[in-house]
Parts: structure tokens; C-alpha cells; sequence
């Protein structure tokens, strides 16, 4: 079995779901309150914490806490690993349908 990065692991299950990349991109356009975030997403406030947890885990989002509210802003990770992980899997992928071209077009021939 293939052994990825607990780093990479973590990346992919935390944008695994809608919520969290909306999350996301929610954030790229500046920070937000725990608040703002259950306000814009129709979700409770624990839910909303639960989701920025998952993020803030895996290193995407950071939070700070002011008096009684906590502010989120996009954390330090770029995620320059997960797309290197992508765009190997693509090339390996575009090189498998390469090899089914070459042999259909081979084989295009033997159906008489």
C-alpha cells in the first residue's frame, strides 16, 4: 500500500466537503468572525466551529480569539504539495490514455 503524507492526508479531507472550501473562499476575500461565518453559511455556531476546526487542523485557516469573538483568517499553507500530488496524477492518468490511443489506433485495423 502506498503511503502519503499524514500533511496531504489531513489537506484532502478538510476540502472534501462544500461547506469548508466555501469556507475558503469565503475567507480569500478577507477575514471573518465565527459570526459571520454561521451567518453567511445558515449554520449554528457550532457548526460553523466544527468546520473551521477541520480547517485550522490541517493548517488552511488560523483563528484569534478577541474578547468573545473569534476571527478567522487563511493560514500559512499554500497547498503547494496537494497540487504537485494533482499534477502528477494527471500526467499519469493523461500517459494511460496516451497508451489506449496507441493501442486502439494499432488495433483500429484487426476488425475484419
Amino acid at each position: 500500500m502506498v503511503q502519503y503524507s499524514i500533511q496531504l492526508d489531513t489537506a484532502f479531507a478538510a476540502l472534501s466537503d462544500a461547506t469548508r472550501r466555501g469556507i475558503l473562499e469565503r475567507l480569500g476575500r478577507g477575514d471573518a468572525s465565527i459570526s459571520d461565518l454561521a451567518t453567511n453559511f445558515e449554520m449554528t455556531l457550532t457548526g460553523i466551529k466544527k468546520h473551521v476546526q477541520v480547517l485550522e487542523d490541517a493548517g488552511l485557516v488560523t483563528t484569534e480569539k478577541v474578547g468573545r469573538v473569534r476571527t478567522c483568517k487563511l493560514g500559512p499553507r499554500r497547498l503547494e504539495d496537494e497540487a504537485a500530488w494533482i499534477t502528477k496524477y494527471r500526467q499519469m492518468l493523461e500517459a494511460r490514455l496516451d497508451s489506449l490511443g496507441e493501442f486502439l489506433a494499432r488495433t483500429k485495423g484487426d476488425e475484419s
